[in-house]
């Protein structure tokens, strides 16, 4: 409650708590504090799981101890500054004229200095020794990697708004799980199907980003067995909250176990299937596939899933041959290469935005129709701008359509 002091000097109001709402304030308090950590309710990023998160933990650690040493004398300087050079401290000395001490400025600027190359040279071997395409060359601190290990692979896919895992050694497919075998390397190759994300686990490693027609890499490794979360770490639209997955390390006998359970599932992740699961949906469950098409997470980066479409990687090859008639292949067959910025008459290139304003005409608009009922109704209130619902797994037990 509010309550105005009975002194008349008084300037203002001051707040009254009863003496439970105090003793309360006073005992939980710090839990509060705990509160402003959000995402951090194990802090597993500080007890991580892998060698490669262990040593990024390591990196911050000491990056905050370094600047530690100049913050916390800095706060402990300005106290002791302000409570000897106060106003009624009359023993102390007042020297009006002071502008210069060598021993001072060279306390000032060379501690900061120390710090700055200390850092800099932390963060450039660091940088070098976890760049996440490196392949990683021990399991953990004092075992290296013993020669003839094999990496697991794993082909990580960020749809809209679930995970496909591809295991091609297995030949299986999850999604929204992952496994992998105690102490032993893992290779990602991560691509993304439509929007930009980042692909983050971080009991693993630091995260990296998934990027449509990309491919990125990160090597890790597991040194303990657990259940750990995975998840999007870059906002990608409606159903990003729920773009989770868990990741479980096991030893080598319970990594058999999981396959085995995936290969015992009858479904066959193929093209006409990941299709549908291209389409955006929300709290998808877990899904296991027996058996994966072969060559589908190069048709998905190179974006030729669709039957009929071309591949990037087949486009950039017919570019250097000379351009062409892309059907044919040939060089200096048909059309010259499509380049806006490549003059095709004169010296002036034909781009649109290069164009005088009485050069350009009009055109009919060209975007293709919506299909009836999908979701992004140009009605911004319209209902179904949010029908995205959850897979059902027998769904995907349903014949594909051509």
């Amino acid at each position: 409650m509010l309550d105005r002091p009975p002194s008349s000097s008084s300037r203002g109001l001051r707040v009254v708590l009863p003496g439970t709402a105090c003793r309360w304030a006073r005992r939980w308090s710090p839990l509060a504090l705990l509160a402003l950590l959000p995402g951090c309710s194990d802090l597993v990023v500080l007890s991580p799981a892998g060698d490669v998160a262990m040593q990024q933990r390591d990196v911050l650690l000491i990056s905050v101890g370094l600047m530690l040493l100049i913050v916390v004398p800095v706060m402990i300087a300005t106290g002791v500054f302000a409570w000897r050079y106060r106003a009624a401290n009359k023993d102390a000395t007042y020297d009006p004229d002071f502008d210069h001490s060598t021993m001072l400025e060279l306390g000032i600027w060379s501690a900061p200095l120390l710090i700055i190359i200390f850092l800099g040279a932390l963060t450039w071997s660091s940088t070098h020794l976890l760049d996440p395409y490196r392949p990683i060359d021990r399991l953990k601190a004092g075992r290296p990697i013993q020669a003839g290990v094999k990496p697991l692979e794993v082909q990580v896919v960020a749809l809209d708004w679930k995970w496909l895992f591809i295991y091609p050694e297995l030949g299986i497919a999850t999604i929204n799980e992952l496994a992998a075998p105690v102490d032993r390397p893992i290779t990602f190759r991560i691509t993304a199907a439509s929007v930009m994300n980042s692909f983050y686990i971080p009991a693993l490693a630091g995260q990296i980003y998934a990027m449509p027609g990309m491919e990125t890499k990160l090597h890790a490794v597991l040194n303990r067995p657990g259940n750990f979360e995975g998840i999007a770490a870059h906002y990608n639209g409606a159903g990003f909250s729920d773009m989770k997955f868990r990741m479980y390390g096991m030893d080598q006998s319970g990594f058999d176990q999981w396959v085995a359970r995936a290969k015992a599932d009858p479904r066959r992740l193929d093209a006409g299937l990941y299709q549908r699961l291209e389409k955006p949906t929300e709290k998808v469950p877990v899904i296991r596939f027996a058996t994966v098409e072969a060559g589908l997470f190069g048709k998905i980066v190179n974006r030729c899933v669709e039957p009929g479409t071309t591949c990037m990687a087949d486009m950039m090859q017919h570019d250097r041959r000379g351009g062409g008639d892309p059907h044919s292949m040939r060089p200096g067959a048909g059309s010259p290469p499509v380049n806006d910025n490549a003059p095709q008459d004169g010296d002036k290139p034909k781009g649109a935005l290069l164009k005088d304003p009485d050069e350009k005409g009009t055109s009919p608009h060209l975007s293709k129709d919506r299909l009836p009922g999908s979701p992004g109704k140009t009605d911004p209130g319209a209902s179904r701008n949010r029908d995205m619902t959850a897979l059902d797994p027998r769904f995907l037990t349903l014949p594909v359509r051509a």
